[in-house]
């Protein structure tokens, strides 16, 4: 297992900047070699020496700034230092720091050694706390992925990836969720956590969404939060990632739907040998026809087995006219004419759902929007699209 780990850490190494920086060391360990041979050769006298040294010293150091320095900074990723984050003491914290003034006081008035010693090490525990902290959010990139068609009231898995582009250092104990400062947070309402992040790999949590309503979601930024390692201050780094998800209407069938679908069922009956309900004629008995079609009067008149045929059905073809516009009632209120339309728009979701699964013909027309005749499911997601869209 050691031979492996060997083999991935050098496999991951940076070959050229460490060479880089081994070169930069060397050069500069030699220009302090002949900065101290200069200060040397000054107090014998040797005032030639001491100059050819010191000049030489200077010129090591000049090539390292201007060669060594620019290509090792153009391989770090600097952008990660200087991430904005928010800080935020946690009720733990705020016990500690309580703690840490008790202390204060008492090493103050006693004199105590052993008293500021520990008063020097929990100081220093917050330091490291923030510095810690700082490192787990640094380096790390936030995606969110979305399932292509949503719809209103039903539950969607989101997937959270978390990517961890640190060299050497993992990450730990993060929270992703929305950012308290964004201007919407409409997308991502629960938070993911993230107990470890390797270094150079990447991480995934499923999280369950609900949307409540139809429309555009939108959602401006993330926050990327972590309390390690002792709790005592919470960092937040925020995650500019816009982004706009299109929630169709909800497509569950209501108590009205289900009285209203018998009138408009869109089916056409043709004077053809088929699978429909009408009888189309009785014939003698086949044997591959199934029992269930026997006649069994036409079969005992005859003494002879007949069968039923049937009249055919042929494919629903239906146009769906939806109205955008709304039209208020006398003394109607506005929240009323409102949850009215909702309806509306629910109820044309769902018949144009329902044609969509018996794999009608179907046209939509409204203002905005005219469709074709064509196969339902060509068209059914244009039209949950545009019914997403907010009244006008």
């Amino acid at each position: 297992m050691s031979t492996t780990f060997l083999q991935r850490w050098w496999q991951g190494l940076d070959k050229p900047g460490w060479r880089a920086f081994a070169v930069a060391m060397l050069a500069l360990t030699v220009a302090m070699l002949f900065a101290l041979y200069s200060a040397a050769a000054a107090e014998r006298g040797w005032f030639w020496m001491a100059g050819g040294a010191a000049a030489a010293a200077l010129g090591l150091s000049l090539w390292v700034a201007v060669t060594i320095v620019p290509a090792l900074a153009r391989r770090t990723p600097l952008r990660w230092l200087v991430i904005q984050i928010n800080y935020r003491i946690t009720r733990e914290g705020w016990v500690y720091v309580a703690g840490i003034f008790a202390l204060a006081i008492a090493a103050l008035n006693t004199g105590n050694n052993l008293l500021f010693m520990i008063l020097s090490a929990m100081l220093a525990a917050i330091a490291v706390s923030g510095v810690v902290s700082r490192l787990s959010l640094s380096g790390i990139e936030m995606s969110l992925a979305l399932p292509e068609h949503i719809f209103a009231e039903q539950p969607v898995l989101a997937k959270v990836k978390l990517e961890n582009h640190k060299l050497s250092l993992p990450s730990f104990s993060l929270r992703v969720g929305p950012h308290p400062k964004a201007k919407t947070a409409g997308i991502l309402t629960r938070p993911a956590y993230f107990p470890y992040l390797a270094r150079q790999s990447a991480a995934a949590q499923s999280v369950e969404l609900r949307f409540p309503r139809r429309g555009v979601y939108r959602q401006d930024a993330f926050a990327v939060s972590t309390r390690f390692p002792f709790g005592f201050l919470e960092k937040t780094r925020k995650v500019e990632s816009p982004m706009a998800v299109v929630v169709y209407p909800r497509v569950l069938p209501t108590e009205e739907f289900y009285e209203i679908l018998p009138m408009i069922s869109g089916e056409i009956e043709s004077y053809q040998r088929g699978r429909g309900h009408d009888l189309y004629s009785i014939r003698d008995y086949q044997p591959t026809d199934s029992a269930r079609f026997v006649d069994w009067k036409a079969s005992a008149r005859s003494a002879a087995l007949k069968v039923r045929e049937f009249t055919r059905e042929d494919e629903r073809r239906v146009v769906l006219v939806f109205d955008p516009y709304l039209h208020p009632a006398p003394g109607q209120s506005p929240a009323a004419l409102a949850e009215q339309f909702e309806k509306a728009v629910t109820f044309a979701a769902c018949l144009a759902w329902h044609f969509y699964e018996i794999d009608s013909q179907m046209q939509f027309r409204t203002d905005e929007l005219v469709t074709p005749m064509a196969v339902a499911g060509e068209i059914i997601y244009d039209v949950l699209r545009h019914l997403s869209l907010p009244a006008r």
